[in-house]
């Protein structure tokens, strides 16, 4: 009871929370469209409910297919005093009737049970949303990690959580590997995570997961711009025979191209740097290598060389593995090898 009174009397400064370090409360609003990371912050706080009050009653409603009553009928305290746990999905899709029994129930709620609600996006409900974030209870933005940077300090948790240690390079050889999908990304630190003896490096991700597409893109992309023409091509053959889509191998260069751009313009230590321009410091310090290399002329040719391909690949040529080879060669042309 003392700990569901504690819940009862959280204060708007709690409001901000993340699906890391959310905590049960009465009431706890999961929002936004990233489905892996809303289930993360569910499993969290369903497990700290469980933890605390191993006998909880959990409860799973749909907003949508909701029927007039039931939030009030399961909420009720029980005969022998059971913490409640009520899980609603669907928000996004919430009809009428559970509309007014949430904000009904959101102005005095029950204080021995935990209501946490999932909401994937859009306005639908935005009465309800505004009624839980004016009454201070934690609500957790789950949002896609879009930039390579987050799913970096993605993994990085991840291996830190579990008291892991993995290599800068092996977290972005993780990313460009499998960070297509943030449930698979994760999945990979899992599996690395139980079999690694010691820290995690480049050379195990591969063994894993060096056959993805993703990881395949990134091996033609560093070693075009290490200026090793033929590794460059002869991957890049290899994984066009193995049925790779030249459209990502082309992504790979163009982002490493940027990339290389944005350091050679930039003026200040790597950590500076990488704060001005929202990269990892290990990034930047990589590129800052690379950049030597290159001449100002060889990467304006780099690059425009790249974006035609990236027209050619994606419906413009007749021959799209001419038009990424092309553009591997002159990469690699246009940077000093090691």
């Amino acid at each position: 009871m003392a700990a569901a009174q504690t819940q009862r009397t959280r204060t708007p400064a709690t409001a901000g929370a993340t699906w890391r370090d959310v905590t049960p409360a009465a009431i706890v609003l999961v929002g936004g469209p990233e489905d892996y990371l809303g289930s993360r912050a569910m499993d969290r706080i369903r497990g700290q409910v469980r933890g605390a009050a191993p006998d909880v009653e959990v409860t799973r409603l749909n907003a949508g297919s909701y029927t007039a009553g039931s939030l009030a009928m399961n909420v009720s305290p029980s005969l022998f005093g059971e913490q409640k746990l009520i899980e609603v999905d669907g928000l996004e899709t919430m009809n009428d009737a559970f509309l007014a029994d949430a904000l009904k129930y959101v102005a005095g709620p029950e204080p021995d049970a935990v209501l946490v609600l999932r909401h994937a996006g859009g306005t639908r409900g935005k009465k309800l949303l505004d009624a839980v974030k004016a009454g201070g209870w934690p609500v957790v933005d789950c949002q896609p990690l879009k930039k390579d940077a987050d799913k970096v300090a993605f993994v990085t948790a991840e291996f830190k959580a579990a008291s892991r240690r993995i290599e800068p390079d092996a977290v972005h050889a993780l990313v460009n590997a499998v960070g297509a999908q943030l449930a698979e990304l994760a999945a990979a630190c899992s599996q690395l995570i139980a079999d690694a003896t010691t820290a995690v490096d480049a050379a195990m991700v591969d063994k894993y997961y060096g056959g993805r597409v993703e990881a395949t893109a990134f091996k033609v992309a560093d070693a075009a711009m290490a200026g090793n023409g033929p590794l460059a091509l002869s991957t890049l053959r290899h994984a066009l025979a193995t049925g790779a889509d030249p459209v990502p191998i082309v992504a790979a260069l163009a982002s490493k191209l940027r990339s290389l751009a944005k350091v050679a313009g930039a003026q200040g230590s790597s950590s500076q740097i990488a704060k001005q321009l929202g990269m990892q410091p290990w990034l930047v310090e990589q590129a800052q290598r690379d950049v030597r290399r290159w001449t100002p002329e060889g990467l304006v040719r780099s690059i425009q060389v790249t974006a035609e391909a990236d027209a050619q690949v994606k419906g413009l040529s007749r021959d799209p593995v001419y038009a990424v080879e092309h553009a591997v060669t002159v990469i690699a042309t246009s940077a000093r090898s090691a």
